[in-house]
């Protein structure tokens, strides 16, 4: 059993209102998403069935930004950091489904044999010169500032979530995005399979 599936039973339970104080929310949480060795001895797979079974687990919502608000912030490491860093200067104007969907196509590019094999190295791709990155926020020529810390609080808890094994449902395997505001060239020749907020996501032609 992941431990993003304790995540989603904790999400559902507060979502659905069950009688778990806040410190204990907040206790589980931290244990989940910190992947504690101990956690996985405390609440047997028999347990964690059961309540998977009634709270309805497949109806769980992770796209609210009400429960966001609720989570702890947990540093991670490097990979959490550069994911965290790439959903704030490249989505955090966006809903939280946006920001989610570029964290997708991040590990979407990490598990393809096309790209890194790691998150900072497909966030870095193509280094700091202008046209040659693959995110924008690379080189773009500005100093990258975190100016709005609620902003990178959601950022880097979506990143959490996402590197713990929440599903990519948003963008339906795109391992490519560009905001409305722009027509690269590239787009005329891979296939959108959906638009979220200002970003337009792509596969390559089937």
């Amino acid at each position: 059993m992941k431990f993003f599936n304790i995540l989603v039973i904790l999400f559902h339970t507060i979502s659905a209102g069950a009688a778990f104080g806040t410190e204990l929310f907040f206790s589980e949480i931290d244990k989940a998403l910190s992947l504690d060795q101990k956690f996985q001895t405390k609440m047997s797979r028999a347990r964690i069935q059961s309540l998977s079974t009634a709270m309805n687990l497949d109806q769980a919502k992770i796209y609210s930004k009400d429960l966001l608000e609720r989570l702890p912030l947990l540093r991670g490491d490097k990979s959490w950091k550069c994911l965290a860093d790439a959903i704030y200067f490249e989505a955090r104007g966006e809903s939280v489904e946006g920001q989610y969907a570029v964290a997708e196509v991040i590990l979407n590019r990490v598990e393809s044999k096309s790209y890194p094999n790691n998150v900072c190295s497909v966030v870095k791709q193509g280094g700091v010169r202008r046209h040659r990155c693959q995110f924008s926020f690379m080189c773009d020529g500005k100093f990258e500032t975190i100016r709005e810390p609620k902003a990178f609080a959601q950022s880097a808890k979506i990143a959490m979530i996402m590197l713990n094994g929440a599903p990519r449902e948003l963008t339906h395997g795109a391992m490519f995005y560009h905001s409305k505001s722009v027509s690269p060239t590239w787009s005329q020749y891979f296939y959108r399979t959906t638009t979220i907020g200002v970003h337009h996501f792509y596969i390559k032609n089937k």
